[in-house]
C-alpha cells in the first residue's frame, strides 16, 4: 500500500463552443469567468470555508494533523477519545467524511485492520497518508500484529516522523500551503525534542531495579525501549483488549511480579479496572487504574491530561515515576 497517492486532477469548468444571444448567454459567462477567478491557487482542493478537508482515523494522528495543517485544514477524527483502534467499525457517518476528504491520514501498521473496507465503500480516490512510513516497527506479538507493533506514537522520536509524512501529505494536497506546513511542523519538532527530553530526565530518577513495567496490554513497547525500561508482562496477553482473563494467566502475571520485585502494576484510562486491581491486590503491589491511569491506545477526552499527544506523553511519564520511585 502505497503511502501517499496523488489526487485526480481537479476538474476544469469547460468553456461553452456557443454562447446563447441574448442578456442569457452574458449572465452564464461571467458566471463563469467570475467561478474561476475567485479561485486562489492550491485551493482546489479546499473545502467549506476554504480549508482542506482531512480525515484522520485515530485520535493521536488527528492531533498531529490539526498541528500541523493549522487553521489551512479541517480534520474529521474517525475514533474519537478512549475508543479502541483495533476492533473498530466505521460508521456511515465516517464513510461519508471519508467520502469528503481529499486527504486521508491513517497510523498504519495494521492498527486500522477496517480501514481498506472504508475506504473502497466510500469510493475514497484522494492522497493517502501512512504516518508509520520511515518508522522502524517493532516485531508485534502474535498473529494479530503481523505487519509489526502498531503502537509507534509512544516514542516522541517516531512522532517526529508521523509528523513529518503528515506534512508531505498536505503539502501535495495544497502546495500553496506547503511553507505553512512545513513552519508549523519546526515549532512542532522542537517541542518533541523537549518532550524526550523531560522523559529521559525523570525516568532517570527511578532507581535501575525498578524499572519495571507490568501494563494492561502490550501497548508501551517503544516506550519501553526508548527510555531503559524492562517490560514485564501484561494484564492482557493478546491484541485483543477485551479478552477475558483465565485464573491460570492471573497467576502467572502475579507470580511474574513477585519474582522481579515489581513495584506497580499500570492500567489504561480506557479499559476497565477490575482486572488490574485485583491483579496488584494479589500481588501485594500498587496499582495504577482508572481515569488517571495510562493514555495508551488513545487520547483522553478535552480537558484531560491527555487530551493531546504532549499531554498524554507528560501524563504517562507522571503517573510511572511516580509508581516507580
Amino acid at each position: 500500500m502505497s503511502a501517499l497517492r496523488s489526487e485526480d486532477p481537479v476538474p476544469v469548468i469547460p468553456t461553452p463552443t456557443r454562447l446563447a444571444a441574448g442578456v442569457a448567454g452574458l449572465a452564464l459567462l461571467a458566471a463563469l469567468l467570475a467561478g474561476c477567478g475567485s479561485s486562489s491557487a492550491g485551493s482546489g482542493n479546499a473545502g467549506a470555508g476554504g480549508r482542506l478537508p482531512v480525515v484522520a482515523t485515530t485520535s493521536q494522528v488527528a492531533d498531529f494533523t490539526r498541528v500541523v495543517g493549522g487553521d489551512r485544514v479541517r480534520v474529521a477524527q474517525l475514533l474519537k477519545p478512549n475508543v479502541d483502534p483495533h476492533d473498530y467499525e466505521p460508521t456511515p457517518a465516517d464513510i461519508e467524511a471519508v467520502a469528503d476528504a481529499k486527504v486521508l491520514v491513517e497510523n498504519g501498521v495494521g492498527l486500522e485492520s477496517w480501514l481498506d473496507d472504508a475506504v473502497g465503500a466510500a469510493g475514497f480516490d484522494g492522497i493517502r497518508v501512512d504516518a508509520s512510513r520511515g518508522v522502524t516497527i517493532r516485531a508485534g506479538s502474535g498473529d494479530e500484529e503481523k505487519a509489526g507493533d502498531p503502537h509507534i506514537w509512544h516514542n516522541p522520536l517516531n512522532a517526529k516522523i508521523m509528523v513529518a509524512d503528515i506534512e508531505r501529505g498536505l503539502a501535495q494536497a495544497d502546495p500553496a500551503n506547503a511553507g505553512y506546513f512545513h513552519a508549523n511542523r519546526i515549532i512542532y519538532d522542537k517541542k518533541l525534542d523537549v518532550l524526550d527530553g523531560d522523559i529521559r530526565r525523570q525516568i532517570a530518577t527511578i532507581p535501575p531495579a525498578d524499572r519495571k513495567l507490568v501494563t494492561n496490554h502490550d501497548a508501551f513497547g517503544y516506550y519501553i525501549e526508548r527510555y531503559g525500561l524492562t517490560f514485564v508482562g501484561s494484564i492482557i496477553p493478546s491484541f485483543d483488549t477485551a479478552a477475558e482473563l483465565s485464573g491460570s494467566n492471573i497467576r502467572t502475571i502475579v507470580d511474574r511480579i513477585r519474582r522481579t520485585g515489581t513495584k506497580a502494576v499500570f492500567s489504561e484510562s480506557s479499559l476497565p479496572p477490575r482486572t488490574a486491581r485485583t491483579i496488584a491486590t494479589e500481588a501485594g503491589v500498587r496499582v495504577e487504574a482508572g481515569e488517571d491511569s495510562l493514555y495508551g491506545d488513545s487520547l483522553g477526552p478535552a480537558g484531560s491530561d491527555g487530551s493531546t499527544y504532549l499531554q498524554m506523553e507528560e501524563h504517562n511519564t507522571r503517573v510511572i515515576v511516580a509508581a516507580l520511585r
